[in-house]
């Protein structure tokens, strides 16, 4: 069985067991502003579900579909340089940026009853 979701803007397909970066997570209460480590996270965004040959898809997403995550760690991605400059004017700018991505871990998929 696998499923794919919908976390911040974007797709990913997952299985029970698998393990991936996202970008960082909320941990979705009111003071907190990031994710925990051990935090249980529910998906409710699933787009599509496929168990046995039955393909399950939504419009756009399945109602009563979840997907149970926990949150491994926070880490940082690769830094990427953004180099900036105006030919003939001297203006250069130098930047640098490194993503803070959330790593979680698929404990469950739910389909609908």
């Amino acid at each position: 069985m696998w499923a794919v979701i919908e976390i911040g803007k974007k797709q990913y397909r997952v299985q029970e067991g698998d393990v991936f970066s996202v970008e960082r997570l909320s941990s979705g209460k009111k003071n907190s502003s990031k994710a925990k480590e051990e935090d249980k996270i529910v998906i409710d965004r699933v787009l599509l579900l496929y168990k046995n040959r039955k393909l399950n898809i939504g419009a756009p997403y399945i109602e009563g579909a979840k997907v149970e995550a926990s949150v491994l760690k926070e880490e940082k991605a690769k830094k990427i340089i953004v180099y900036k400059y105006k030919r003939r004017k001297k203006y250069r700018k130098t930047q640098g940026h490194r993503q803070i991505l959330t790593r979680l871990k698929i404990s469950d998929i739910k389909e609908p009853k």
